[in-house]
């Protein structure tokens, strides 16, 4: 993407080499984030381990955080082989680890160099943009404190001044005193310019603090506490450090939260949503799908519905903290009784509820009917789903479409669309031959249901549980 040229006061847009970075993801979503890195970011040399994307980009802190499908981002420092515990002491493992973090300075200088670049092109930035914005509306947060100091310093001096005119001192104890109170006030003042001074000063080099974590997995984690501040599993030891105190995927813009915001976000990207779409969740609950959707795609029609008057109004309240109110439609109407003409919507996304909470039985192919009855030949449907729903939904398979000799159904596009990755730029992206059989296995379970021709299937972590991504597209007039 051709960026416009910058003047000769604009900073730079990110390392210049690029900087090499990792976020975690959730189990199921490195395929989403990687894609997305790419997408977002032009990011190069991408690559994954379970529950990590490793990647290079040249982009600066605000692109950073526009990745919706990571959990935590971090520079990484230095990733390495896996320590090798089968037949080493405790001792060995630990002298090992010491190395790890000590032997290669260079590694440590390299990653805080760029860390402290990336927060000082941050830094510029906003002073740039404050210097657009109104003088009088500047840095209110400084000033109250400064507000304040002047406030404590003119207060002194008056208390002061009533205490010698009650007092009636002699004049030399009145003389003594103004110099008591001017030194004060001098103290003050010096206090205030201080504080000023510091205020310009946003970046010292001593004001930078970071946190190091540490996770252990593995067999590694069966010999060691986790009482260490790195991260190792069987396949990399990783050392990296955090680039944002907040997690990526806590949105500032969702006030209760449903369902995880990376997962719908994943499911929305999947709907490939296009301008001037009639996009419906007739299942919203909280309407996060919807939210996630509408941040990343706008000039879309949104429409929720939902049974529960709890759930949308808790939907109500998020789309007014995501000043969404105007962009998205709720209605309070059952799954199964849509009051919407057949063949009239583009997209649908829906998460479909599971757990002891929702026991919706054989009502799954009720609300597959009505879904497919409402959405038009060529509209696609992105559902998620619990393995219950999927092997409900392979007894319905009876008035599918039959399956080739591999299980999938053939000259579909899209099947494949994440498999490869699109290695257009000649990188070498690392995705597993595991995901690719995970991936396709999870396709052949995917039952065709009337005209909705199973396309695309991912397994997500929920954290406790497992769940599906299933992508169908409608094939002809389902006749309802």
């Amino acid at each position: 993407m051709a960026a416009a040229a910058a003047g000769p006061a604009d900073p730079p847009s990110g390392p210049a080499a690029g900087a090499r970075f990792f976020c975690t993801a959730g189990r199921g979503l490195e395929p989403f984030l990687m894609r997305e890195v790419r997408v977002r970011l032009q990011a190069t040399q991408v690559e994954y381990i379970s529950g990590k994307v490793f990647f290079t980009t040249c982009s600066d802190l605000n692109m950073l955080k526009t990745l919706k499908s990571a959990e935590r981002l971090f520079l990484l420092i230095k990733k390495q082989f896996p320590f090798n515990v089968s037949s080493v002491s405790k001792g060995k493992i630990f002298y090992e680890m010491q190395r790890f973090i000590n032997d290669d300075p260079e590694s440590w200088l390299n990653a805080i160099s760029i860390w402290k670049n990336l927060l000082e092109l941050d830094a510029k930035k906003k002073k740039l943009s404050q210097g657009d914005a109104n003088p009088l509306k500047r840095k209110i947060g400084e000033n109250d404190s400064i507000i304040a100091k002047k406030l404590k310093a003119e207060q002194m001096q008056e208390t002061r001044e009533n205490r010698e005119c009650q007092l009636e001192k002699p004049i030399e104890e009145e003389t003594l005193e103004r110099g008591d109170s001017l030194t004060e006030r001098e103290k003050c003042e010096e206090e205030l310019q201080n504080d000023v001074a510091k205020a310009g000063d946003t970046l010292n080099q001593n004001d930078l603090t970071f946190r190091v974590s540490c996770r252990c997995s593995g067999a590694i984690a069966k010999t060691l506490s986790a009482q260490i501040f790195i991260h190792l599993n069987d396949i990399y030891s990783v050392m990296g450090i955090p680039v944002f105190r907040v997690s990526l995927a806590s949105r500032a813009y969702i006030r209760t939260a449903g369902l995880r915001s990376t997962i719908a976000w994943a499911m929305a990207s999947v709907a490939e949503i296009k301008a001037g779409a009639f996009v419906l969740d007739p299942m919203c609950g909280l309407g996060t799908i919807l939210l996630e959707a509408a941040k990343e795609w706008p000039d879309v029609y949104y429409v929720g519905a939902d049974v529960s008057d709890s759930q949308l109004q808790g939907a109500c309240d998020n789309l007014k903290a995501a000043s969404l109110t105007g962009k998205i439609e709720l209605l309070k109407v059952s799954v199964i009784e849509l009051p919407l003409p057949s063949e009239s919507v583009d997209i649908i996304i829906s998460d479909i509820p599971f757990g002891k909470k929702f026991k919706l039985g054989k009502d799954i192919k009720s609300i597959l009917q009505e879904m497919e009855r409402v959405l038009h030949v060529g509209g696609t449907i992105v559902l998620l789903l619990s393995e219950d729903h999927r092997r409900r939904l392979q007894d319905c398979e009876g008035s599918g479409f039959p399956l080739n000799s591999k299980g999938s159904h053939s000259d579909e596009p899209g099947v494949e669309k994440c498999l490869v990755l699109e290695g257009k730029t000649g990188i070498s992206e690392t995705v597993s031959s595991s995901f690719e059989a995970n991936h396709q296995e999870c396709l052949h379970k995917m039952p065709p249901f009337g005209s909705l021709v199973p396309v695309e299937c991912y397994k997500v972590s929920l954290g406790k549980t497992d769940a599906f991504i299933h992508k169908y597209k409608k094939s002809s007039s389902s006749g309802l």
